[in-house]
């Protein structure tokens, strides 16, 4: 069992965004994880987005709530975060002292990119009497602009604990902040940014898709359009959309957000069928191309030779940990645990 070897990996990294090593196709990538986590008393966090494979090695699946959660508990010394960039930044604003690497530096998020930090503080002081509420899914610049972060699996509960005559702004997310905007009857200043995932299905295919299948229930993302949530039996987050279907009585559904969650689903509930939302385009599937950029060669790599690492400069995670701990604080007393 052998691999090329490379003398830098940080330069091959700085070139590529991940290492580029040529493996032994014929290496147990499954029991080599298995055994660096051992060695290097490591913890795999992976997002339910990621390829099943990936899922499969991990310590941990869950959501952006439940992922932060898990990272804030670790007390692994090596954190491989399988996951998109903020993500891994996150758990490194929660664990300063630990080694946190991902497996490709390029996984970005389109929602993340939207809202760039100096755009922002200039959106931030043309209204300088709201407080700020920003989806986890940001970077963290963003983060150290908010108040409180929030995800999708609590941003309702967190906006109805605010006093009613409080101002706020909601970002990046413009469809999560109208979807929260119409379930509390809050009028939330929301930044105009969106995800590329959960804007792409076509309502016009989901509803003719409905008719081939009237038995099934459609479920759908908060991050979806409008239009799309319309159609819903039922809105939840990545988990919530998976609880459902663990708890509900249909057999069929028709899932609008990104495909690596079906892979959870089918798990839980091998008896029932799962079908992907499709896009407005000719793809087959709705996949998270920066999701996707991560593989369990880049985990291998990563745990192997623990590049790359996601550092950060200590006056920005003060910044951002600060709200990030408060949506921590809110969620044990709601009870999001």
């Amino acid at each position: 069992m052998s691999t090329t070897l490379v003398t830098d990996p940080k330069l091959n990294v700085e070139k590529n965004g991940f290492l580029d090593i040529e493996l032994d196709p014929e290496m147990d990538l499954f029991a080599e994880i298995e055994r660096l986590k051992k060695e290097k008393n490591a913890i795999i966090l992976a997002h339910y987005y990621q390829e099943p494979d990936i899922q499969d090695v991990a310590d941990y699946i869950g959501d952006s709530l439940g992922l932060a959660q898990k990272a804030q508990q670790t007390q692994a010394d090596l954190i491989v975060f399988a996951g998109v960039h903020f993500m891994a930044e996150t758990a490194k604003i929660l664990n300063p002292t630990k080694k946190v690497v991902i497996p490709d530096l390029k996984a970005g998020c389109s929602l993340s990119d939207s809202c760039p930090p100096p755009l922002f503080a200039q959106f931030k002081a043309q209204h300088p009497d709201h407080l700020v509420i920003s989806y986890i899914n940001c970077s963290a610049g963003i983060k150290a602009l908010s108040d409180i972060i929030c995800t999708s699996s609590n941003a309702q509960q967190i906006v109805e604990s605010l006093p009613k005559e409080q101002k706020i702004i909601f970002a990046p997310d413009k469809n999560l902040g109208a979807y929260i905007n119409k379930a509390t009857g809050r009028n939330m200043v929301l930044w105009d940014g969106a995800c590329m995932v959960h804007e792409i299905f076509s309502v016009e295919k989901i509803s003719k898709l409905k008719l081939r299948h009237p038995n099934a229930k459609i479920i759908a993302h908060p991050e979806c359009e409008e239009p799309v949530l319309r159609l819903a039996d039922y809105i939840g987050s990545t988990t919530q959309l998976l609880k459902y279907t663990e708890k509900d009585a249909a057999t069929e559904y028709i899932v609008a957000t990104e495909t690596g969650i079906l892979h959870q689903m089918m798990k839980s509930n091998p008896q029932k069928t799962f079908i992907p939302a499709p896009p407005n385009n000719s793809c087959a599937c709705n996949d998270c191309p920066h999701m996707k950029r991560n593989t369990l060669e880049k985990i291998y790599l990563c745990m192997e030779y623990e590049v790359p690492e996601i550092t950060m400069d200590e006056e920005l995670r003060l910044a951002a940990k600060k709200p990030i701990d408060r949506m921590l604080e809110l969620s044990a007393q709601f009870g999001l645990i």
